[in-house]
């Protein structure tokens, strides 16, 4: 589909909104017209893609000071590895709340409130600003050249064996580019986003990312080497490797969560409040959304009441957006940012106060930032929606004048397209007296209402992976579970579309045996990273959850993790036939189809839970096994 032809029919669509619904076979055409346009930005963007991992290694062999795998790292969690160039004709709608503009695949900023990394880069290169903001290669270079630098400020003797990505936190931070060093060097605020960004670069590896043409190697991060143990555990550092045999780390004052596998305190600081409304503790828990990680923007003021909810996509990364809302000569913000990869909340101004996001309509609205870019999908993750949902219906459950049932729920606009007031969750471009088009032509707001009203349709078959754009929530290796055992890290779960049981594509599990232990193989395959946040409420009541199975081999056995109020229940398993297509499910309500696991009591009792991991089985082997999973759904 052609951008004319996207903008005429939302155009069209709009003109004939009389309310928030809309039928059911308009809905399945806007989803066809949406994965139509991921297919044609996947087969555009992968030759791109490619050709940036030969720039990586020239990147590598001029600057051998920098650890394997960071510069895709960086350009993962700037720009998705897609080539920015910022169309100045379009820039009013193109740069959210006056955000710097970033430019090439690895997102080097050009002053305007942040860093000049571009001319710093050209100077490093002997090369002038512009080619490095058009020339991917030189761009990757110019990257590479400032990190360089800032690496040999540390450690100028530095060799190639110190090269570990944990110990270049402090060069990272300091390579971010957000706001001048001189202004924020004693500021604990700026810190944080700086802090935030290494994280996300360090995350990226140790989870490793192998996604329409994305590959960042997956490297175990020894995390307490990157960060002091409160660093940990303000940002919700994962600790997934766990000791098996007790599924728990703790010592006197921390412990390992077996739930979410993160590091928390045992007496977790809690954010506090003064005369304004502001918090002052810096990554502490946010008092208004437990889940929200709490970062003070002083940009707000008193409000009359809430009636609605402004999604946003931020048009930058996650910790740009927030050193952004922390310190900019706009006093722009927003109440809270989204991670994409884990959707992670960081919460920056208080529900009791007005942010600065949507002009006329601040004193009404709360309004909630998404990382990325509204000209790439890539961005809009399956746990970033999740997330994204849970917020919401939690703002649902607080404000009466806020009802979850009143969600757009229609096709998504490229444009400005004014809608009723009537419809209490839509986007930035919806609400009159705007220019901004976020979040843009890539929103899927068929998903999202299915997410802010689950079980809405009191029946049927809701798909939580279908793997036709993504990974979906399983986003994660085999391995990166400390509760796997058997298999050897060179396993892998991607995407393919050459073998499926629906649609197009299916998500491809490769098993590979660790040959120094002869352990069978158990392999918890994380959905959502493990993380209940992170995962689509499924609702009890007359629910199954199963999925479509192709075991490449005999002796495989499934089952589920499902986490429960009172901890994981795992299920019993189910015996695979090999080289065919297998339909295996679970019933929710029946105890007998369930084990206790990690703190749970063996059968599923509370209303909602969420699904932990699908779990794969088999006697110790020294061959390959692929394993094929599709249409992970429930059935109410």
């Amino acid at each position: 589909m052609n951008r004319k032809t996207v903008v005429l029919l939302s155009a069209v669509t709009a003109a004939l909104l009389v309310s928030p619904a809309v039928s059911a076979q308009t809905l399945v055409s806007n989803e066809t017209a949406l994965q139509a346009r991921l297919d044609v930005e996947e087969a555009r963007l992968r030759p791109q893609r490619q050709a940036l991992q030969g720039y990586f290694r020239q990147a590598y062999a001029r600057y051998p000071a920098i650890p394997a795998g960071t510069l895709e790292a960086i350009a993962y969690v700037q720009t998705r590895w897609m080539d920015l160039q910022p169309d100045p004709k379009r820039m009013p709608g193109e740069r959210h709340h006056h955000m710097p503009a970033a430019y090439g695949p690895m997102g080097l900023y050009a002053g305007e409130g942040f860093a000049d990394q571009v001319a710093e880069g050209a100077r490093l290169l002997g090369t002038t600003p512009g080619r490095v903001r058009r020339d991917a290669r030189l761009n990757v270079l110019a990257a590479a050249a400032l990190l360089d630098r800032e690496i040999r400020s540390d450690n100028p003797s530095i060799q190639r064996e110190d090269r570990r990505p944990e110990s270049i936190r402090p060069a990272l931070m300091r390579y971010a580019g957000f706001a001048s060093a001189q202004a924020t060097a004693d500021s604990e605020i700026a810190d944080y986003a700086r802090t935030s960004f290494a994280y996300d670069v360090l995350l990226a590896q140790d989870r490793g990312v192998d996604d329409r043409g994305i590959k960042v190697p997956e490297r175990p991060i020894e995390w307490e080497q990157a960060f002091d143990i409160e660093q940990l555990v303000r940002l919700r550092a994962p600790f997934v490797r766990l000791d098996v045999a007790n599924d728990r780390i703790e010592t006197a004052g921390y412990a390992i969560d077996p739930v979410t596998e993160t590091l928390k305190a045992k007496a977790p600081a809690r954010a506090t409040a003064n005369a304004d409304g502001n918090g002052q503790d810096m990554g502490a828990m946010s008092t208004d959304y437990g889940p929200a990680l709490w970062v003070a923007s002083p940009y707000h003021h008193a409000r009359s009441s809430y009636s609605s909810v402004t999604i946003h996509t931020a048009q930058g990364s996650y910790g740009g957006t927030i050193s952004w809302f922390q310190s900019n000569p706009y006093s722009v913000s927003a109440h809270y940012v989204i991670r994409s990869s884990d959707g992670q909340v960081t919460q920056m101004v208080r529900n009791s106060r007005a942010a600065h996001h949507v002009g006329v309509h601040n004193n009404t609205t709360l309004g909630i930032e998404h990382e990325g870019y509204v000209n790439n999908s890539s961005w809009y993750t399956t746990a970033m929606y999740n997330s994204s949902a849970a917020l919401v219906r939690d703002f649902c459950g607080k404000y009466s004048a806020i009802t979850c049932a009143n969600a757009y729920d229609g096709p998504a606009h490229s444009g400005v397209v004014v809608l009723s007031t009537a419809i209490d969750v839509k986007g930035h471009q919806h609400y009159s007296s705007q220019t901004h088009t976020d979040p843009g032509i890539n929103w899927n707001w068929g998903r999202y209402y299915d997410l802010l009203n689950p079980g809405g349709g009191g029946g049927g078959t809701t798909i939580l992976d279908s793997f036709e754009g993504s990974v979906g929530h399983f986003n994660t290796s085999p391995t990166y579970s400390g509760s796997t055992t058997g298999i050897s890290t060179a396993s892998s779960a991607t995407r393919t579309c050459n073998t499926r049981r629906n649609g197009n594509c299916s998500l491809r599990v490769l098993l590979k045996d660790n040959s120094g232990s002869s352990a069978n193989w158990a392999v918890r395959l994380l959905s959502g990273t493990g993380s209940p946040g992170s995962n689509t409420p499924l609702t009890r009541a007359g629910g199954s959850v199963g999925f479509w199975v192709y075991a490449g081999g005999s002796g495989m056995k499934v089952g589920l993790g499902i986490d429960d109020s009172d901890g994981t229940e795992r299920s019993v398993t189910r015996s695979l036939a090999a080289n065919s297509w297998t339909y295996v499910s679970w019933s929710l309500t029946d105890a007998g189809q369930w084990n206790a696991w990690v703190g749970g009591n063996g059968a599923i009792t509370a209303a909602t839970v969420k699904l932990d991991a699908v779990w794969l089985y088999r006697a110790q082997t020294a061959y390959d096994v692929n394993i094929y999973i599709d249409d992970v759904q429930i059935n109410r």
